[in-house]
């Protein structure tokens, strides 16, 4: 008799139903998205950001002695100690090498420019140069970890003389993409004129080993830019390693975090020093909790939206079914017989919402994914049974009120339908 009762409410009144349902529906697939958006974007932010800028600068372990005596520094005028570039590719064999986006070496050299001998900064770099460490193959520069950089021309290829002019000194010399450019006295083809918007538009970007050349010192790198994916920082990735115990140390040095994985920069470039680049970090965490809070606010938005529809719509078909419940209660039905009924059927009607929420849910968050991201949000199998957690939740949360006052209803006004 119980089941059947379910039927025949279902049965009876279907638009009530139907629009309860998809009140459920509606804010269940929000909730889905932005619960599958929000678990996924981490690392989605994390990539988006690392093709921006670098969050890892390695420089000799020497300029990180200070020779200051009363207040002046005793270090010669020059551009200081260097790395070694035929050690870079050994930033692939750290343990975190397939979290390392890319990487950029720098070597700034004092240049004349021009006719006029005009002073700049001459920075050598990678572009976009093929290494290989051990059996693999991979491609790193500039155009990896510099996505903001903007070339008016074309790209110079890697081992060549050919020269990136700033765009604020080609404007001074009157440079153009495919002229040439006298830098010590010597021609240089201007392939293309760079917008950077920071100290490299007063200046010119060459190749790496054009800048060794001009120093006069082979191989020589003055410091790497590396772009690596990292978790964001916890009580453990703020504690020092050396005060840690064997135990604690490997789950720190196994955990992308921007410390343990400047920890390994320094053991695989030898008298190097690594740290983070705190500025860069600090925005990618206030950018992701942003993001985060906003996600959850609009999925708390849309199951509050959606309990109100479903209390609604079940008082409106409580109130309708008034005298089904004088009946009941005139026939000797208590109370918690009653609630059950409702309660049974605000659970068939919040697990068939919740479904078909899940399903729009997966659709929207895959969407997002590609049109945000370009790539596709990964949905992880325990979300299904906690939507439909949500979605039971929720709609028991809309429908306490109306089935309270039903159960509540004087079968004598009920069945005369004064109630």
């Amino acid at each position: 008799m119980f089941l059947r009762l379910v039927y025949e409410s279902f049965r009876r009144q279907k638009r009530r139903k139907l629009l309860a349902g998809i009140a459920i529906m509606l804010g269940v697939a929000v909730a889905t998205a932005m619960i599958a958006v929000a678990t996924d974007i981490g690392d989605k932010i994390n990539r988006e950001m690392r093709s921006y800028r670098a969050n890892l600068v390695v420089i000799p372990q020497e300029d990180t002695l200070d020779l200051e005596i009363a207040g002046v520094n005793l270090k010669p005028p020059s551009d200081g100690a260097f790395l070694n570039e035929a050690d870079l590719p050994k930033i692939k064999g750290t343990f975190w090498r397939h979290n390392i986006v890319g990487f950029t070496p720098m070597l700034p050299v004092s240049v004349k420019v021009g006719t006029e001998s005009t002073p700049a900064t001459l920075l050598g770099t990678y572009f976009a140069k093929p290494l290989t460490f051990g059996k693999d193959d991979f491609v790193t520069g500039v155009r990896a970890t510099n996505g903001w950089w903007k070339v008016d021309g074309e790209w110079p290829s890697d081992g060549t003389e050919d020269v990136l002019v700033g765009q604020r000194l080609a404007s001074h010399i009157n440079a153009k993409p495919g002229g040439a450019v006298e830098i010590n006295g010597q021609p240089h083809r201007i392939s293309g004129v760079l917008l950077s918007g920071d100290s490299e538009d007063d200046g010119i970007v060459a190749s790496i080993g054009l800048a060794q050349q001009l120093l006069g010192k082979p191989g020589a790198v003055r410091r790497v830019y590396v772009s690596a994916l990292t978790k964001p920082e916890d009580a453990l990735a703020r504690r020092d390693p050396k005060t840690m115990n064997a135990e604690l140390f490997d789950r720190w040095y196994c955990s992308p975090y921007v410390q343990s994985i400047a920890y390994q920069l320094q053991e695989v470039i030898p008298h190097s020093h690594a740290e983070q680049i705190r500025q860069v970090e600090q925005t990618e965490g206030t950018v992701l909790a942003r993001i985060k809070g906003l996600m959850l606010l609009v999925t708390l938005a849309a199951l509050f939206a959606s309990a109100l529809a479903v209390s609604a719509a079940m008082a409106t078909a409580i109130f309708e079914r008034r005298a089904e419940v004088g009946l009941m209660k005139a026939l000797g039905g208590g109370d918690a017989s009653i609630a059950a009924l409702f309660f049974t059927e605000a659970a068939l009607l919040a697990v068939i919402g919740g479904a078909a929420g899940y399903v729009g849910g997966v659709v929207l968050a895959h969407q997002i994914g590609r049109t945000i991201f370009n790539s596709e949000i990964s949905i992880q199998p325990v979300l299904l049974p906690v939507i439909l957690a949500i979605a039971v939740a929720v709609t028991f949360a809309g429908s306490a009120a109306a089935i309270r006052k039903a159960v509540k209803f004087d079968p004598v006004y009920a069945l005369r339908g004064d109630a």
